[in-house]
């Protein structure tokens, strides 16, 4: 077909993207997975309150991911178009944002992580716990600022390979340092759930260091922070009207998730020590997902940004296709991965009772989420269109989600596995909309420019 992509050369491209980015992820997960089998073994409290506590990170992990996938958006297609001064540029109004808002999070973890953790629970032992392990986190926030927005910049040119081994470094000594730090081996203190935190904090101060040492060796995007104060007018306006939306539409999305996290807080410590085993479970099951979503929106953005609009549109559909597969594999990796979690799990009875069925609902949960992660992050904001997912995300959860989740576990009263399940269809019931903008194809444009230079300010 005329203007059609190859189907042999897309897939391709893709795996030769998706490889390095699952293989990140899957360390991601593991590093997860490794903070709750070895606090499995200091107790149900510390497994809870770091689940809990974490639920921050996470809301920091969606700000600097949209920030990167937003910066992703215009890079991608100035990288299309060969303008690498332009994708320096993004860079560092994103570290702008990423800094500001890194600054924010290590302040409260380091001054009022009380607070933070009443936000979550009551249970004056999981906000002791909680408050310790944020106080050592305040560090990791701020090199996080940093690191993700560079790794995700780098992404968006094809550097996968040197983002994955960054996050490599930073992902193995995390867990030999867990494992130091919570068991107290080669001598240092057994320091419990705190240890988890001081192990990731430096980890992730080794991994910034790591990459200003690739950045100044050989890496084409230079890790610059002289960068954070060149100003163009236009570029920023840009970014604003195009980024800030992806920014808005994870964050929006990430704290609604996490008030799944208060509303099951509130349901019990066996509730929540049932969920934190299975968000690690999950984090697995989707990993090929997000992967497939991360690649096609970096290719087709490459495509559009290079003016092959009609390539780019016919590319979507083959991604649709990876992407449906991908949700598939995803459910059977956690029906795989579950007699294994439920034997091994130190959990009360009816934890484990509330563990089997969560994972059971998790099984179909990740082709809802793989759907819509790939249209949505991937292919709307690869073709500048991040808006109609903010306002998507915001509605669905807002509106939708969070308010039946706390009329059904405040009001209705209804028993633990019911309100997980309702909370559990935010996923499908945005499908209908989802769907129909993919099908109209008003998320494709270039979004570059010829003439930033020339109105620079």
């Amino acid at each position: 077909m005329k203007n059609s992509i190859s189907t042999k050369l897309f897939y391709g491209q893709v795996f030769k993207l998706v490889i390095p980015i699952v293989i990140q992820n899957l360390l991601s997960a593991a590093v997860s997975s490794a903070d709750v089998i070895m606090l499995n073994y200091v107790g149900q409290s510390s497994i809870s309150a770091v689940s809990l506590a974490s639920q921050y990170a996470s809301v920091l992990f969606m700000v600097f991911y949209g920030l990167g996938t937003g910066a992703t958006m215009l890079c991608a297609q100035y990288y299309g178009k060969g303008d690498m001064k332009t994708i320096q540029l993004v860079e560092g109004i994103a570290l702008r944002f990423s800094l500001v808002i890194a600054l924010l999070f290590a302040g409260m973890a380091l001054l009022v992580p009380d607070v933070m953790m009443h936000a979550f629970t009551n249970d004056q032992e999981l906000i002791a716990i909680g408050a310790s392990y944020l106080r050592f986190m305040s560090v990791s926030y701020l090199c996080w600022g940093i690191t993700e927005v560079y790794l995700a910049v780098l992404r968006s040119v094809g550097r996968v390979v040197i983002s994955t081994a960054m996050n490599l470094l930073a992902f193995s000594l995390n867990v030999f340092l867990n494992a130091v730090c919570i068991f107290g081996l080669f001598g240092a203190p057994k320091l419990g759930a705190a240890g988890v935190a001081i192990a990731t904090s430096a980890s992730r101060l080794i991994e910034l260091a790591a990459c200003m040492i690739v950045s100044f060796v050989s890496a084409d995007i230079k890790l610059d922070l002289r960068y954070l104060f060149v100003r163009n007018k236009v570029l920023f306006k840009d970014f604003v009207r195009l980024s800030l939306p992806a920014l808005g539409n994870d964050v929006s999305w990430s704290v609604a998730f996490s008030m799944y996290s208060v509303i099951i807080g509130h349901l019990g410590t066996d509730a929540v020590a049932a969920n934190s085993f299975v968000v690690v479970v999950r984090n697995f099951g989707t990993i090929l997902c997000f992967g497939v979503a991360s690649a096609g929106g970096i290719l087709l953005g490459n495509m559009i940004g290079e003016n092959r609009l009609e390539e780019a549109r016919s590319g979507a559909k083959e991604l649709m296709k990876l992407t449906v597969i991908a949700g598939a594999v995803g459910g059977l990796i956690i029906l795989a991965i579950m007699p294994f979690v439920l034997r091994y799990a130190s959990l009360s009875g009816q934890a484990m009772h509330y563990l089997k069925y969560m994972l059971w609902i998790n099984t179909y949960y990740v082709m809802g989420a793989a759907v819509n992660t790939t249209l949505i992050a991937g292919v709307f904001r690869a073709g500048g269109d991040s808006r109609f997912g903010f306002i998507c995300d915001t509605v669905d959860m807002w509106c939708y989600a969070v308010p039946l989740g706390f009329l059904a576990a405040f009001v209705l009263k209804l028993p633990v596995m019911w309100v997980y399940f309702l909370l559990c269809t935010d996923e499908f019931v945005k499908w209908p909309w989802v769907l129909k903008h993919y099908r109209s194809g008003k998320w494709l444009s270039n979004i570059t420019r010829d003439d930033l230079y020339d109105t620079a300010g």
